[in-house]
């Protein structure tokens, strides 16, 4: 199947944010790298309600961004899909890349910092932290990842885990917002959004390509749909909620 039933050409992306990690960790804290940071028990059991609740979904294709909280989310998903496909890793999808590494003094510190930098995204030149990744080519890369997902053949519904300002740059930019109202667009941890796809052939008629992107929903948490008590933005629970067993 290459579209979804009843339709002619669309397709359908559930992009999940990984769950909860503890940034703030020993381990992180001793290697000055955020990217080895795995999933928390938390983490572990805002991907099992996921799974759960993505059970009835076929997913054609799963996708993760490689690094290893990703993988450990979809895993975790895919472990409630018996024919589930094989995970594949699209490095395209992964974080913004950080400079350097933040010496904070609190918690809060650190998530105040970070929240003032992503909502600078937009402005010219704009990097993940000093010597970081420029969020322009950051967008760049996440749509070619993106447009060479959508015109692979053979495939109506993907699974696609990646992470916050991932996910918040793909929805802006699908409801044709510009770069700096991605900040607008929370992602809880666990989160899945879904987004649909209407693809057309070119006008050479080789291939397809992308008509329109229609949001069907927005950071649902399966862990608690109702968001009960998570009145802190992702930023500030992550930076300041401490980790199971900690």
């Amino acid at each position: 199947m290459s579209a979804l039933a009843g339709t002619t050409g669309r397709r359908r992306i559930y992009l999940m944010r990984h769950g909860f990690v503890d940034y703030t960790s020993a381990a992180v804290r001793k290697a000055r790298d955020p990217s080895i940071a795995v999933l928390t028990e938390a983490g572990e059991f805002e991907a099992k309600a996921a799974g759960v609740a993505l059970s009835e979904v076929h997913f054609d294709l799963a996708i993760c961004s490689g690094l290893k909280r990703t993988r450990q989310t979809a895993e975790i998903v895919l472990m409630e899909h018996p024919n589930a496909p094989a995970l594949e890793e699209e490095s395209r999808f992964g974080e913004v890349r950080s400079g350097q590494y933040i010496d904070f003094h609190s918690a809060e510190h650190l998530a105040a910092t970070m929240t003032f930098t992503f909502e600078q995204a937009g402005e010219p030149g704009a990097q993940f932290l000093e010597g970081g990744e420029k969020f322009s080519d950051a967008l760049e890369r996440i749509l070619e990842g993106l447009s060479d997902l959508l015109i692979r053949p053979g495939w109506a519904i993907a699974l696609v885990v990646a992470h916050e300002v991932v996910n918040r740059m793909v929805l802006a930019s699908v409801v044709g917002a510009p770069l700096g109202a991605s900040a607008g667009f929370e992602q809880d941890t666990g989160c899945i959004n879904i987004i649909d796809f209407d693809m057309v052939p070119t006008e050479d008629g080789t291939g397809t390509q992308i008509e329109r992107g229609v949001v069907k929903a927005v950071n649902l948490t399966p862990a608690n749909y109702l968001k009960n008590g998570m009145n802190l933005r992702s930023l500030e629970a992550i930076f300041t909620r401490p980790a199971p067993g900690t």
